[in-house]
């Protein structure tokens, strides 16, 4: 096994050499089969969860199944990119988590192929939701709310009050103090954008962000970067996932979260079947398993604290859940079409990115 994995950013690359074994049978069952896996018996996977979840949940599935698995980690939207680019010939099988606004616009845009998986029935209404709106070209799998996080020493040390809002990130105390992910590559960011668009309309909500852009010191390219760097001390504030920072805390790094007072948007988490994939029967095996109580259990596990979509997955601890924090009616629908998100990180680009502080 080869691993190769940037702290800072959040992103791995992960390889595993190909192993034969004996056949596999497809998936037709509500749970995971346990049959002699063929020769050749192989899957890829493109995840967008944290690395060491992908991890755990290549195990878990290979110690299912017998089925070999190569893996690549990458933010939902480089991933996007990379369905993009390799849709006349998929090189993968199955893409795992991320952003449900990406696995919607790989949906509308034919990168991924329908699928019902015999898991349905075990699903919360708004996992099942998401497969609908898709055609059933993708599920959700894990849910999470997008707040406002920060080091609790590093806002003392400053003698800065704790934000409530999202408003109070504008004030001027906050300059060069927050940091939030690039909207290019981040579902994390892109979610935030489209959140503020629908709370707020989309010219106030540009106006906020462009003025945003003075507190903000850094883009990064991986939505998981701005908590670990908050974590550290290396910035005071970050706009992300609320679980992101249990987890931190539960760590033992100084941080704490709150949603804000305006109210904030959600993620469902998703999972894709690619078309063209080129190991079909391994890619539902995979799905099936993904969508039980003991795969997502494997979150938990890896530290990564998202509200499971299966309804006897246990509840992570202190995550913050949807019905106790103030959510905003979030359209996945109109939010992840390929036309609106593809305008909107543009013009995200165009007037806040690429502008002077």
């Amino acid at each position: 096994m080869t691993s190769i994995y940037n702290r800072a950013t959040g992103i791995a690359l992960l390889s595993w050499a190909f192993l034969s074994g004996g056949v596999v049978a497809g998936s037709g069952s509500a749970t995971a089969q346990t049959a002699a896996p063929s020769a050749n018996s192989e899957v890829t996977i493109y995840c967008s969860a944290i690395a060491d979840w992908c991890e755990k949940m290549r195990q878990a599935f290979e110690t299912k199944t017998g089925i070999k698995t190569l893996m690549t980690v990458k933010s939902a939207g480089e991933t996007l990119a990379q369905l993009k680019a390799e849709a006349s010939n998929p090189k993968a099988d199955i893409w795992w988590a991320g952003g449900g606004d990406q696995h919607l616009q790989a949906a509308e845009l034919g990168l991924s192929q329908d699928y019902r998986s015999p898991m349905l029935a075990k699903l919360h209404p708004w996992a099942v939701k998401q497969a609908e709106q898709a055609q059933w070209r993708t599920v959700g799998i894990y849910a999470g709310t997008l707040g406002i996080v920060w080091n609790t020493e590093q806002l003392a040390k400053r003698t800065l009050p704790a934000p409530k809002c999202w408003a109070d990130l504008l004030k001027p105390e906050y300059k060069d103090e927050v940091q939030m992910a690039n909207a290019q590559s981040s579902g994390t960011s892109y979610a935030f954008i489209a959140t503020l668009v629908q709370m707020m309309g989309e010219e106030p909500a540009f106006a906020y962000l462009k003025t945003l852009h003075r507190s903000v010191n850094q883009y990064p390219r991986s939505g998981a970067a701005p908590m670990q760097n908050v974590a550290r001390g290396e910035s005071t504030i970050a706009i992300t996932w609320m679980f992101a920072a249990v987890a931190e805390a539960e760590a033992g790094f100084p941080v704490t979260n709150i949603a804000p007072c305006e109210g904030t948007g959600y993620e469902i988490g998703s999972m894709s079947i690619i078309k063209g994939s080129k190991n079909l029967d391994n890619a539902k095996r995979f799905y099936d398993y993904a969508l039980t109580s003991e795969a997502q259990a494997t979150g938990a596990t890896a530290k990564s604290y998202q509200i499971p979509s299966n309804v006897e997955a246990p509840l992570p601890p202190k995550t913050p859940l949807l019905n106790e924090v103030k959510l905003i009616n979030y359209d996945f629908a109109t939010y992840g079409s390929d036309a609106v998100r593809t305008r909107l990180i543009k013009r995200w680009e165009a007037e806040v990115l690429n502008s002077p502080k």
